[in-house]
């Protein structure tokens, strides 16, 4: 009699300690009953073919990819999904029983999962959207917010050639703003995304000036520590709705789950507390 192997998935990136994805997912397995394993994997660049090679072998079904890794993942896969191409990173391996690698992306499904759950009258065509930032989180967010129905991006970043790259890359509904003029296109906001790293703990504060934000606006922040950022704070103040950056980790867990272990999970408050814990 063969017994089942036990399914295994994981998180590889380098560093790793930080990650809560063994906290999200482990709460998963346990809620659920299933039988299975999530773990953290810190591998460096010289190392990742092999490890990438090897896992299938070991008994695991799929793994997720974080810093710095997400790009170079794409040519490491034996076949990628279309959006994880527009987005040009992998976030999500599935691995087949023969060992093929299939790399997805489900960051801009998180995200915007993460915003109509926490603003469920949530409207992508009321208006154009502003995005702080065109790193490549902001790639995943453009794609998605385009592919949800907003009709216009008004993009702004430090550098302003990485934004008119994205604008090269998504098209006309792109338009890339100065950062210096970044606080006057905000009352044009009906979404307003910060995709920055910029008021995270230990690093500068956004220093955007928010007074012009359309108190209509949903107001959306990736930095998940703190969870209430100031840009979130003065956003709240100024009547916006307001959804923290936690719930796009969350949602984005979802997909991969689901296939690896066979069960839909849900993003509920406990979810929340466990990646909190």
């Amino acid at each position: 009699m063969t017994l089942p192997r036990i399914p295994l998935a994981g998180v590889i990136g380098h560093p790793i300690a930080h990650s809560k994805s063994p906290q999200v997912h482990g709460h998963w397995l346990k809620t659920y009953g299933l039988p299975g394993h999530y773990i953290p994997m810190d591998v460096s660049s010289e190392d990742l073919e092999q490890v990438l090679r090897a896992l299938p072998k070991m008994g695991f079904v799929g793994a997720n990819v974080t810093i710095p890794h997400k790009e170079r993942v794409l040519d490491l896969v034996d076949q990628v999904t279309d959006r994880a191409t527009l987005i040009g990173a992998v976030n999500t391996l599935i691995f087949r029983d023969d060992g093929t690698a299939i790399g997805d992306n489900t960051d801009g499904y998180g995200f915007i999962e993460n915003l109509r759950q926490g603003a469920p009258d949530w409207q992508p065509a009321a208006g154009p959207a502003v995005v702080l930032g065109a790193g490549g989180a902001a790639r995943a967010i453009v794609a998605s917010l385009l592919d949800a129905g907003v009709p216009e991006i008004l993009i702004s970043n430090r550098t302003r050639v990485r934004a008119e790259q994205l604008r090269e890359d998504f098209g006309t509904r792109l338009t890339v703003v100065e950062w210096v003029q970044a606080g006057n296109i905000l009352e044009d906001g009906a979404t307003v995304v910060n995709t920055t790293s910029l008021g995270m703990a230990g690093k500068s504060e956004l220093r955007v000036p928010l007074d012009g934000l359309n108190k209509n606006a949903v107001v959306t922040d990736l930095v998940y520590n703190p969870l209430k950022t100031n840009f979130l704070a003065e956003a709240e103040t100024q009547g916006c709705t307001t959804v923290d950056g936690l719930g796009m980790l969350l949602h984005q867990a979802v997909p991969g789950f689901e296939r690896w272990f066979g069960t839909r999970p849900e993003v509920d408050d406990a979810t929340r507390q466990a990646a909190l814990a």
